[in-house]
């Protein structure tokens, strides 16, 4: 059975898309805010599909880039070489290589260059939410202003 991903949009809606026959649908995703996130569904032409239903704030791209991190709170906490996995407006994925000591709620700066045309250096402030073995997930600080830059990289 085909799994089709669907962006749900702040007023948990969304628009679902046959795979078969490409019929657009709005429904109301409000009651599986907080519950299944898979759903099965059948088109009017009889086609069966799984929904991954997105709740994500924002957009998030895959990516294969290289970085750098120091922690920046508390104050000495060291830093290492980073490889992104992916990066929205509001947050970054990326492994670390070899033992770190990063925890939740420490403050990382993060630096590193989008493979735009532009090679674009940005330096983005975040805080550790998920630790996952090597695999660490942070959000952006709101403090900061977004870089356009970021923005058109992350234009799908």
């Amino acid at each position: 059975m085909k799994r089709i991903k669907v962006f749900v949009r702040p007023d948990n809606t969304a628009t679902i898309i046959c795979p078969s026959c490409n019929t657009a649908k709005q429904a109301s995703v409000a009651p599986f805010l907080h519950k299944k996130h898979l759903l099965k569904t059948q088109c009017k032409c009889g086609e069966q599909f799984i929904i991954q239903l997105d709740f994500r704030k924002h957009y998030r791209k895959t990516t294969r880039l290289p970085g750098t991190y120091r922690i920046v709170k508390p104050a000495g906490g060291g830093g290492g070489v980073i490889h992104i996995q992916n990066i929205s407006l509001g947050g970054i994925g990326f492994t670390v290589s070899g033992v770190h000591n990063l925890q939740k709620k420490q403050i990382l700066q993060i630096d590193f260059r989008l493979n735009d045309k532009n090679q674009s250096k940005l330096t983005k402030q975040a805080e550790v939410c998920i630790i996952n073995k090597n695999t660490i997930g942070c959000k952006f600080l709101d403090s900061q202003p977004m870089e356009r830059s970021l923005g058109f990289f992350l234009r799908p």
